[in-house]
């Protein structure tokens, strides 16, 4: 991976102090660096930037004669009483402008009479408009359609509306047809210049302007200050990430300080509580655009994934009834956690699958899976993409025909949509990276497509299962043309150097000028280079009644010269041992946990400094060995002496550094061993000194159980906590049995076929038994998975207690 360090250009003192200006505890030059970075290079710039009561938004009537026609055909529905229906999308974006037309137009217009919503399920239809919803509509008396972040490119479906009678207005932001639709209003920023401060809106920020619009044209019908939309909008802005600039930049500012007021009320006098309960659920207070981007998005997002209708989620966002909301909050909760689970297993299948390219010889990466579910292929392409460097494709071909295509697409390939006989089709995701146009990509190979659509850096695509062949190696061909022989390869990107010291509330506050962060203001990357990282540790988020992986964090504490203070952090993803031993350089994110009410850095990208783990090794081999051997009744003697770092000497009788560790639990694998050298490592660094880190293993000879005595005094311990309702934690079950994590959750699967129930309670288990529950039919197979768990576990100690220190040190260098 390549690492860049943005060049920067040294903004002018009285740059300088203007920033300062905006963070009175601090020196603002790192907020004024970026900000001088990112184009902001006078007062008035600035100031619009930083406050949004110094920024003029546009007019919704900027949109010119489209906003006009839009607005005189809504009076006429209005006047005639002609029923409406929203058109929506199902993501977030969709998802929340829909819901803005619901409250917004729902001031001029009767719900559930004159305005009804439509949103399409993402895994039996399009993105766009189909006939057979206007069918629907057009046998409900709807006669006006007014779609929401869709609808530009649908011809066919927009003139076969108007064959029923139905008009449609079109609001979005996606790409623009050849010609104008036969539409009665289209308002889409794209017919905008690309410097106009409208030219980035979202789909919801548009929808917002229609009902602007309204509002400005009707302002004594409105009951609710147009206001109250705000928190939505930005919702959906900031979930899209579309480039937050203009009145995108304004709109969420806006909408972010309404979403943060309304959270802070009492649940009962919440004028949104489902979106109170999401923030919740998530832990998150609104006050961030992480906690939309982190939070609330992908939630949202993941109704469709998991389940395709999202039309609940209309409801959540906009119902006043909090305890209809809380019931739907939980639905939602429950399909995200779904998605984790079946995003993790496709990104299993994917790494695996990736093992069996030549990455050297790609440009495009294609692959295909028929078990793969199409909800999360655009999650994994797109992770898939920034690891690799590459444009991702990800294409499941579980058994679909041309009637039934639901791919993001409103291009149809026109003698493929023809084709009078069904063809298996393969639907996807794709997505881009390094400014490479992937809409324009896949566009040039719509002859082998059914259908496609989308933006230069995400596309949703169908083609025939035989045409992928051919596609693969068409796509390929044409992007090493493009770019000739520049080299694709992952790259990241830090925007500042600093230290550890300079972490902290003062940074935090001096960089959270720059939000809301999005696309053309990212948020900002800090390189803390010759650092290292102390008391790592990694969760895996489970649920102990045998159900998967949710997902795996490792937090830690990071440390460099700069500072005797320690600062946390948190790497999403990834475990402990893939921290590198030794200095080394890192690029993170500086955040604030609300829930645990602390300043962390989020790990994005780390490597071990030049030569550090080796330079390391190297000084300790030439004063004393890296590993001595404590192990048995040699120890057990030792043991008797006063426990002090220099009266405790090694076989030599050198005393042991102040670095040393001991280490008297016999490992059960390697793993565990090189965990433990790279901790020793990490706390020489630590005290600032290389001169001589040392690793005591001093464990005794195990003392081991049969595993069938294991098993029951699991048991035991089972019902005795069932029986008195108190809670246990891991690590006292851990010691009580003498076995490591991997065979306890062994354990407690074969405990749930006894009828068992083990549930989390913070870091507490409670353990509870339902006779109804006893599959005691089905015990024996799980109960051998354990004992054979067991068995493995203490013939590995058996052998950690007797290898020579020759071969452990022999296997530790040879990692």
């Amino acid at each position: 991976m390549q690492w860049i360090l943005t060049a920067t250009e040294q903004p002018p003192e009285w740059f300088i102090q203007a920033v300062k200006q905006h963070t009175p505890i601090s020196s603002g030059m790192y907020a004024a660096q970026l900000l001088w970075q990112r184009g902001i290079k006078d007062n008035q710039q600035l100031a619009a930037f930083i406050n949004h009561k110094a920024y003029q938004p546009a007019s919704p009537f900027e949109f010119g004669q489209e906003m006009h026609l839009a607005v005189e055909r809504l009076q006429q529905a209005r006047k005639n009483h002609e029923k409406i229906a929203i058109w929506g999308d199902f993501d977030a974006d969709g998802i929340t402008a829909t819901a803005v037309l619901w409250d917004g137009l729902g001031e001029f217009f009767i719900q559930n009479i004159e305005l009804i919503y439509y949103i399409p399920n993402r895994l039996t239809e399009s993105h766009g408009l189909n006939n057979q919803g206007i069918e629907n509509l057009e046998k409900q008396g709807c006669k006006l359609i007014v779609t929401c972040d869709t609808g530009s490119t649908n011809i066919n479906e927009i003139a076969y509306a108007k064959q029923l009678g139905i008009d449609v207005i079109v609001t979005d932001h996606h790409t623009l047809p050849a010609e104008r639709p036969p539409v009665a209003a289209i308002i889409n920023p794209r017919y905008l210049p690309s410097e106009h401060q409208l030219f980035n809106l979202s789909g919801v920020a548009v929808a917002y302007k229609l009902v602007e619009a309204l509002y400005q044209t009707l302002p004594n019908v409105p009951q609710h200050p147009l206001e109250d939309l705000l928190d939505l909008v930005a919702v959906g802005l900031i979930a899209d990430l579309v480039q937050l600039s203009g009145d995108c930049r304004y709109l969420a500012q806006l909408g972010i300080q309404q979403l943060q007021a309304d959270f802070q009320q009492p649940p009962t006098a919440r004028r949104r509580p489902g979106v109170g309960r999401l923030l919740e659920l998530c832990q998150k207070s609104g006050d961030r655009p992480t906690d939309i981007s982190f939070g609330l998005g992908p939630r949202i997002n993941a109704v469709s994934r998991i389940q395709g209708d999202a039309s609940f989620c209309v409801e959540l966002l906009t119902s006043r009834d909090a305890k209809r909301c809380n019931e739907l909050a939980e639905v939602t909760e429950l399909a995200n956690a779904r998605r984790k689970s079946l995003q993790k297993d496709v990104q299993a299948q994917v790494a695996q699958k990736l093992t069996q390219l030549d990455l050297s010889t790609t440009s495009v990466i294609v692959l295909e899976d028929a078990q793969w579910p199409a909800g999360v292929l655009g999650l994994v392409a797109g992770q898939v993409a920034q690891e690799t460097g590459r444009p991702t494709i990800l294409l499941s071909t579980e058994g679909l025909e041309t009637g039934e295509d639901s791919s993001k697409s409103s291009i149809p390939n026109t003698s493929a949509a023809l084709s009078t006989s069904p063809q298996s089709l393969a639907r996807g995701s794709a997505r881009s990276v390094n400014s490479v146009d992937l809409y324009q990509l896949v566009k040039e190979q719509a002859h082998l497509l059914h259908r496609f659509g989308g933006h230069p850096f995400a596309a949703g695509l169908s083609l025939p299962v035989e045409n992928i062949p051919l596609f693969t190696a068409a796509i390929n061909q044409q992007l090493r043309q493009t770019l000739g022989s520049t080299n694709l390869m992952p790259t990241v990107q830090a925007d500042l150097a600093v230290t550890v010291a300079d972490l902290g509330k003062e940074l935090f506050l001096e960089l959270k000028l720059l939000e809301p962060c999005g696309m053309g203001n990212p948020v900002p990357k800090l390189l803390i280079q010759n650092c290292w990282f102390e008391n790592s540790w990694h969760r895996n988020q489970q649920d102990w009644q045998g159900k998967k992986v949710q997902y795996i964090k490792t937090e830690f504490d990071i440390r460099d010269d700069s500072s005797r203070i320690a600062f946390p952090g948190i790497w999403w993803g990834h475990y402990k041992d893939e921290l590198p031993i030794g200095r080394c350089d890192c690029i993170a994110e500086l955040d604030y946990n609300t829930f645990k009410k602390r300043y962390e850095i989020r790990l994005i990208a780390v490597r071990p400094a030049a030569n550090s783990c080796t330079d390391a090794i190297n000084r300790v081999s030439q004063h004393s060995p890296l590993i001595v051997d404590w192990r048995n009744e040699e120890y057990s003697e030792r043991a008797k002496r006063p426990a002090t770092a220099n009266s405790i000497h090694n076989g030599l009788n050198a005393p042991l550094p102040l670095t040393a560790l001991i280490l008297e639990e016999c490992p059960a694998n390697w793993e565990d061993l090189r965990a433990w050298l790279k901790r020793c490592l990490a706390t020489s660094l630590s005290a600032s000194t290389l001169d001589n880190p040392q690793l005591a293993i001093a464990w005794s000879k195990p003392k081991l159980q049969p595993p069938k005595q294991i098993w029951v005094t699991l048991v035991g311990i089972a019902k005795y906590l069932s029986r008195t309702n108190q809670l246990v934690t891991r690590v006292e079950l851990l010691e009580k049995l003498g076995i490591s994590d991997q065979s306890l959750l062994l354990g407690i699967k074969a405990l749930k076929y006894l009828g068992f129930t083990v549930k989390r309670q913070d870091r507490d288990l409670q353990i509870s038994w339902d006779a109804n529950n006893n599959l005691e039919n089905y015990a024996d197979a799980a109960i051998s998975k354990f004992l054979a768990a067991i068995q493995e576990e203490q013939f590995q100690r058996q052998y950690f207690a007797e290898v020579p220190l020759s071969t452990i040190v022999s296997m530790i260098n040879s990692q």
